[in-house]
This record gives C-alpha cells, sequence and structure tokens, in this order.
C-alpha cells in the first residue's frame, strides 16, 4: 500500500505531465525546447506507471523525496509553459529561456534518479525483517539483510537527489561502515565503492571529503580491497587531485586508501609516473602525524616498482624519508625504513651508496633499538640491501650489527628470521666476520630452521649456513648439534618444493671431511635422496655421493 501522501504526489505528477504534454503542442515560444521536454515527459511517463503498482512504496522514504521532489518541478515546468502560450513573455525571452533550462536540466536530474530507482528496483524491495521486539537482538540472517537493505538505500541516495540529500546520505553511510566491518563487507557487495567515486567530482567540498573518508574505510578492510583496485586509474586520478588541492582531512584519507590501491603495481606505475610522489613528500614533511605515516606508506609501495625509483633522485627524497624516520610515529618509522629497503633492493649500488651516505645506518640502528615490539622486517631488509655493498658491510659490523641480527633469529616472526639470514649472507665477507658470528650465537637458531614449516625460511637457513660453515669453528659448533644433518639431509628430498637443492647439497658438502659427519648422513638417508638428486641433474650432486661412498665400508646401507 502506498501512503496518502505518496499517492496523492504520485497522481498529481502523472496529471502535471498530461497537462504539460498538452500544453507543448500549444506553445508559441521556444517550440523546440519544448519538444525535447516532452521527450522527457514520457520517460518520466513511463516509470511513474512502473511505481503505480503495488510496491512498497510507503516502506522506503525515498518515494517520498523522489515524488515530492517530482511534484514541484513538474508544477513550475506547467506554469512555465502556460507563459509561452500567450502571445508576450512576461518575464522576457532571455530570463524565460534562462528558466526553460534550468526546468530541462531538473527534469534531466529527475530521469536520472528515476533511471536508477527504476534499475536498482529499490523501491520495489520490501521491509527489512525486524525483531520482534524493539530491543531484541536480531538474528544473524535478519540482521545481514537489514544492513543490505539500509545499504542499498543509502547507495541509491548517493546517486540521486541534490548535495543537501547526498551529503545527508554520506553521514548515514560513514555511519553504517564504522560500526562492523562486516557491514563493509555487505556495503561493497552492493557496490557502494563506484557510487563513492562518482561523488569524488562532487563540486562540494564536504561531500568529496566525506566520500573519501568513506572510500578509505572500505580499504581498511582486507577483503574489501579488490573492489577498489578494480576502480583503477579513474579513482587513482581523483585522490591524486585530492593530494595537491584537498583539506589536510582528504589528503590523509586520499593516503589511506592509496595504500591499498598502489599494492597492485599496476596502479603504482601509473600513479607514480604521473608526478604523485611530490605532493606524498610534501605530506611526509608538513602533514600530520597520522597523514605522514599514511603517505610514506603510499611511497613505501611505490619505491618497490623499478621504472618509478628514478623519481624518488629527481625530488630528493631520501633525506626526506631519513628524517621522518627519526622524528614520525612508530608506523611512520617502519614505512620509511621499508621505502628505503625497496629503494635500496637489487644489484644496483647507487641507492645503497646515497642511503649510507646520508646517515641511513645510524637511522637504521636507532630504529633497530627503539622500542619494544617494533617490526624488525623492514629493518632486517634495509641491512641485507646496504651489506651487499662491501664497505658498508664492514662499517655495518663495525657499528655491532652482528649481536643484533643473531638476536633477529629468535623472533617469533618468520619473516623477521628469513630476512636476519639473508642479512648474515650479506656480511658474511670475511673468515674473521663469520667466526663473529658463530660467537655470537647463530648457529643454533639456523640449525632449528632447517625444520620450519616455510620453504623460504628452510632455504635462506641453509644459506646463510653455507655461507658460515666456511669457518672451521662453525663446523664444530654446528656438529654439537643434534639435529643439524639430518635437517639438512631431509632438505635434499626431491619431494621438497621450493628448496634449492644445490644449495642443501654445498652445506652438506662443507661438511663431508669429518667421517662422523659422513656416517650421520648416511644413516640419515643422503644416498638415496642424492641417487635421484644426480638423475635430475644438480649440481654437486655426484661428487658427495661419492664421497658418501665410503661409507659402505661402516656396513651401513643406504637409506632409499
Amino acid at each position: 500500500m502506498k501512503s496518502p501522501e505518496e499517492e496523492d504526489h504520485l497522481r498529481l505528477s502523472l496529471h502535471l505531465i498530461a497537462s504539460i504534454s498538452e500544453a507543448v503542442g500549444k506553445v508559441r515560444f521556444f517550440k523546440g525546447r519544448w519538444c525535447a521536454i516532452a521527450a522527457k515527459l514520457d520517460r518520466l511517463r513511463a516509470v511513474l506507471d512502473d511505481l503505480s503498482g503495488p510496491p512498497n512504496l510507503s516502506s522506503n522514504p525515498l518515494s517520498a523525496d523522489f515524488l515530492t521532489s517530482l511534484s514541484k518541478t513538474l508544477a513550475a515546468a506547467l506554469s512555465l509553459s502556460r507563459q509561452c502560450l500567450s502571445e508576450d513573455l512576461p518575464a522576457g525571452k532571455l530570463h524565460t529561456q534562462s528558466d526553460i533550462a534550468a526546468t530541462a536540466a531538473a527534469l534531466d536530474r529527475h530521469v536520472a534518479d528515476a533511471d536508477i530507482l527504476h534499475k536498482t528496483g529499490v523501491l520495489l524491495e520490501p521491509p527489512p525483517p525486524r525483531a520482534a521486539e524493539e530491543d531484541a537482538v536480531p538474528q544473524q540472517g535478519s540482521w545481514r539483510e537489514m544492513v543490505r537493505v539500509e545499504a542499498r538505500n543509502l547507495i541509491t541516495r548517493l546517486q540521486i537527489g541534490a548535495a543537501a540529500s547526498k551529503n545527508a546520505a554520506l553521514e548515514e553511510l560513514t555511519g553504517l561502515l564504522q560500526e562492523d566491518d562486516k557491514n563493509v563487507l555487505i556495503a561493497a557487495a552492493q557496490g557502494v565503492v563506484p557510487a563513492l567515486v562518482r561523488l569524488l567530482d562532487s563540486p562540494c567540498q564536504q561531500t568529496r571529503e566525506k566520500a573519501v573518508a568513506a572510500i578509505s574505510r572500505v580499504s581498511s578492510v582486507e577483503s574489501c580491497r579488490h573492489v577498489l583496485v578494480a576502480e583503477g586509474v579513474p579513482l587513482l586520478n581523483h585522490l591524486s587531485r585530492l593530494l595537491e588541492s584537498g583539506s589536510s582531512f582528504a589528503k590523509e584519507k586520499s593516503c589511506v586508501a592509496l595504500q591499498t590501491l598502489t599494492l597492485a603495481k599496476d596502479n603504482a606505475r601509473a600513479f607514480g609516473c604521473r608526478g604523485g610522489i611530490f605532493p606524498l613528500l610534501g605530506i611526509c614533511q608538513a602533514g600530520t602525524p597520522s597523514s605522514q605515516a599514511a603517505a610514506v606508506g603510499v611511497l613505501k609501495n611505490l619505491a618497490a616498482v623499478d621504472e618509478i625509483r628514478p623519481a624518488f633522485a629527481e625530488e630528493n627524497a631520501v633525506p626526506v624519508l631519513l628524517s621522518l624516520c627519526s622524528s614520525g610515529t612508530a608506523v611512520a618509522q617502519e614505512n620509511s625504513i621499508a621505502c628505503l629497503r625497496n629503494l635500496s633492493a637489487g644489484d644496483g649500488q647507487d641507492w645503497k651508496i646515497f642511503i649510507f651516505k646520508e646517515g641511513g645506518v645510524e637511522c637504521l640502528k636507532n630504529y633497530w633499538d627503539g622500542e619494544d615490539g617494533r617490526n624488525l622486517e623492514p629493518a632486517a631488509g634495509l641491512l641485507c640491501s646496504l651489506a651487499s655493498c662491501r664497505y658498508i658491510a664492514e662499517y655495518l659490523v663495525a657499528e655491532g650489527f652482528l649481536p643484533r641480527v643473531a638476536a633477529a633469529l629468535g623472533s617469533g616472526s618468520a619473516t623477521i628470521r628469513t630476512e636476519a639470514m639473508r642479512a648474515i649472507c650479506a656480511l658474511s665477507y670475511g673468515s674473521r666476520v663469520g667466526k663473529e658470528m658463530g660467537e655470537v650465537g647463530c648457529i643454533p637458531p639456523l640449525v632449528r630452521s632447517l625444520e620450519a614449516k616455510s620453504s623460504e625460511e628452510k632455504e635462506a637457513a641453509a644459506r646463510a649456513l653455507v655461507s658460515l660453515l666456511t669457518v672451521s669453528e662453525n663446523r664444530r659448533i654446528f656438529k654439537k648439534e643434534e639435529r643439524g644433518i639430518p635437517s639438512a639431509v631431509q632438505l635434499l628430498d626431491p619431494v621438497l618444493p621450493n628448496v634449492d637443492k644445490k644449495v642443501t647439497v654445498e652445506l652438506l658438502a662443507s661438511l663431508s671431511h669429518s667421517s662422523k659427519c659422513r656416517k650421520r648422513m648416511v644413516e640419515a638417508g643422503a644416498c638415496g635422496f642424492l641417487q635421484r638428486l644426480l638423475e635430475m641433474e644438480v649440481d654437486g650432486a655426484k661428487k658427495l655421493l661419492e664421497v658418501l661412498g665410503k661409507g659402505k665400508i661402516w656396513g651401513v646401507l643406504p637409506r632409499t
């Protein structure tokens, strides 16, 4: 049932359309413009006919808003059409022409709104389910349906009506999204992101700010991020403009959304290559603490793309990043270190040397020794990258980084442990350093990591041990580890994926000079694995198998 008020507005609108259509055939002035308006009226009549059946109009406030606004526009249009019936225009031609143009624009908006209402079918939906009592908690399915219907109504309101109406809908939508991540998932499934992106074109600053805040909220829910990425370049362009000319609030929320968007390298490339680095560095220097953290988070993603790195050099980004690493929030410092790590990644030495000369090692040390609970993954990564340059590696050792790396091997994070192992490989440039690494306790945690869940960590541990076992003192430490050789032998298994067998062969070969070690390898089944690796033409497998063949004199049969 339609409410009496809705029935009146619906009937009035149909009556006004008929009256205007009749008047259009008789107008004396601006006949071409009135014929165009008549076409719009035909479209509106068709939509109103669809709504004149038995839908649930009374349960949806969108119907009353739409019909009330439409009847007012049609009443004004009828009055204007009647003015054009007389021989003289009371208001004059220019004034009347302007009024007709405004009426046509208003009808265009109503037609667009009607199309959205008709296409979405939001006015035809039944009312959302409600709990039996006002204070009762709705069941899960009922609650989900209530949120879905509410989100769909709000998304529709974002696309129709005047700016004030859209702002009100945005306010309600923001509240809905803030309540629960599940609400964000439901709203994203209903198409909230494309509707919000369109609002970034709004001439109203308040609307743009609320829209980008809602978009940033969606970006905070990981399972919704693909919806943002799908918007691609249009959304990137909007956010770029907000970074350049938006308020502090809009800039911060844009950076939050960009952190998600630029995780996709195509988006990062598109954004970075169109000058996105300059405004981000400006925020890093003069933004609020939270906006600085978000901005450098975007820079971290951009620095991972090879084609964009030259722009960092052009904008002299390193001093800004080092400054933020010293004075920013904990999140800003972590993102700064990660950005420097990404810039210095790869074989090129220029970035490493520049970061070193600008004070990067001191900054890295301060971050590493900072508050407990810090994420050492980017720090270990930066250390590994800088250490690949020999004279920087010597400086890092002199600055006491070996004990720090050894401590990181005991981290509860597999990623941090793996990065620390890679740093060991980079720092092990001589027997003196290798011996010192053994002395600070690197060998036992590396042996434990040979049995890690992650194949990446297993291989990193094997590589680190290869670099350390060139030192005789370290081999003695390794031999004392009961699980050392059996764990290494298991890495030979061809069935074990993503572990470089050549590295494992090299690790065991470094211990094969010891008869005791050879015997333990044979007992652990190394010969059977090596035979299969020999068939796979893995380097070093044949030689190690020949060395272990001496085990036959012990009367020990190799396992298969």
